[in-house]
């Protein structure tokens, strides 16, 4: 790898997803973090059941879903063994969205692809794509001036560099103003961009997006440009030696999306779930007296629940779901 200076967004694509990059690593990035299709199978059912909702608001017994970027396919191998209780009449045609090669032992019904597929009808969803799309970084000078953060992709050394124009300028004026010299901001219009041709690949059906969101009125002001490695938070290098992440403004993905469907809605992940019956409650204690082993399995249950669900934990992430009618799609 040549050491010489660039944006954030060259060097975070090159560093996850180049031939030698983070997320071609054989491990996957259950390697390296959980998420909440690791945390629990709960995840799956609950997503199983959207997707029974979504093919039932089709008309439809033939349905499609689309996880976008996918890992190694935990999430798809849950929803597919979840969904005979949902709707064992239910036929899915499943689609893994991911650059790394199909992993060994992957159900053979479930089609690998590099890219969205087009004119599926269904659900598409995206947990913890977009926070892994490239961005720019942009710095206030000394004179309160946005400029490009340049980076040395051998130790993530920084500098300033060329003060931002043009879409990503215009970007910054609406979503993410930099007032004061000192404050950042990650330039997410690439993944506004990326959700838009997402949610306008469907030809019918629902299209979610998860991820750590923050919104307009509070943006962090020195932005959340950070790296993971081995389940730890480190130092975002772009050497491909880590995970490298920010969060997400989905309420300007939202807008991107606006020319599409009936309307984008944001929620947390606390408020989805609940609606799909994934709740931490604990079960009652007299249960332990006349089901004891149902009462074991049951708080268990909950406790994965709570875990989905906690506040300042995986219950904060940010869920947009976007609606496309047929005919919708322009």
């Amino acid at each position: 790898m040549t050491d010489e200076w660039c944006g954030w967004r060259e060097a975070t694509r090159t560093a996850l997803y180049g031939d030698e990059g983070f997320y071609r690593r054989p491990e996957g990035p259950a390697g390296h973090f959980r998420t909440s299709v690791h945390a629990s199978g709960l995840f799956a059912s609950a997503i199983a059941r959207l997707l029974v909702r979504t093919a039932r608001e089709l008309g439809s017994g033939t349905v499609d879903l689309v996880d976008v970027g996918a890992g190694r396919g935990e999430l798809l191998t849950g929803v597919l063994a979840a969904l005979p209780a949902e709707d064992p009449s239910l036929t899915v045609r499943a689609y893994a969205v991911e650059l790394a090669p199909r992993p060994p032992g992957l159900d053979p019904a479930v089609t690998w692809c590099s890219g969205v597929p087009s004119g599926v009808r269904g659900l598409l969803f995206a947990n913890e794509w977009l926070d892994n799309v490239p961005a720019e970084v942009a710095e206030a000078d000394a004179d309160g001036v946005a400029r490009r953060v340049l980076v040395r992709r051998s130790d993530g050394a920084e500098r300033l560099g060329d003060p931002v124009t043009g879409e990503d300028a215009r970007w910054l004026e609406r979503w993410w103003p930099l007032t004061r010299p000192g404050e950042r901001a990650e330039i997410g219009r690439p993944r506004d961009e990326a959700w838009a041709g997402a949610v306008g690949s469907l030809a019918g059906g629902l299209a979610v997006a998860v991820d750590y969101a923050h919104p307009r009125s509070a943006r962090p002001p020195f932005g959340t440009l950070t790296g993971f490695r081995a389940g730890r938070e480190v130092r975002p290098v772009p050497d491909g030696g880590c995970d490298l992440t920010a969060h997400v403004a989905l309420d300007a993905c939202a807008a991107a999306t606006a020319h599409i469907g009936s309307g984008a809605e944001l929620v947390d992940q606390r408020t989805a779930l609940r609606e799909l019956g994934v709740s931490g409650e604990r079960p009652p204690l007299a249960r332990a007296s006349t089901d004891p082993t149902g009462y074991v399995r049951a708080l268990a249950s909950a406790g994965e629940a709570a875990e989905l669900t906690a506040r300042g934990g995986l219950g904060d992430f940010g869920w947009l779901r976007q609606w496309v009618a047929p005919g919708d799609r322009p």
